[in-house]
């Protein structure tokens, strides 16, 4: 019972948004003014595909929204240099680390195997590797060897 309380109460809450929120022909011009003064203001490249919709007898949220244009590193290679960027190299229009990165590992398309781990642009196992023991720039001390991730003596 109280389920069926808290369905109706959705449902009305969610007429009550659509009722609110379809535009009247005066409302739709002014939105559509502020799109082009909005569109000369900004100096980013504009969609080759961007359309006008009208929202008359439609709720906004559900009308359809313009094509965003994504900044992609093939096009802006600057991009990849600003903080906060996953890497500075440009790998398939992304932004990478290759010196980290298991899938462009010191080039771009170069993967590591399953087990391996990208350290400064090489594959290594850390499982059995002396100078990347269990993760990357672990080295093992003189007399010691990497077995399954942790310099042990023999």
């Amino acid at each position: 019972m109280k389920s069926l309380k808290i369905f109706f109460i959705l449902v009305n809450l969610m007429a009550m948004i659509i009722t609110l929120s379809a535009t009247t022909s005066k409302e739709e011009t002014f939105l559509n003014e502020e799109d082009d003064i909005t569109s000369e203001i900004s100096d980013l490249p504009l969609a080759e595909t961007q359309e006008q919709t009208s929202l008359r007898g439609t709720s906004r949220f559900l009308a359809a929204k313009k094509a965003r244009v994504f900044m992609t590193c093939d096009k802006y290679p600057r991009i990849c240099r600003v903080k906060g960027s996953p890497g500075r190299d440009c790998c398939k229009k992304k932004c990478v680390n290759v010196s980290t990165d298991r899938l462009n590992c010191g080039k771009c398309g170069k993967k590591c195997k399953y087990s391996e781990i990208c350290c400064k642009g090489n594959c290594v196992n850390p499982m059995s590797n002396k100078k990347h023991c269990g993760s990357c720039v672990n080295k093992c001390k003189k007399g010691s060897s990497c077995v399954y991730g942790m310099c042990s003596y023999a």
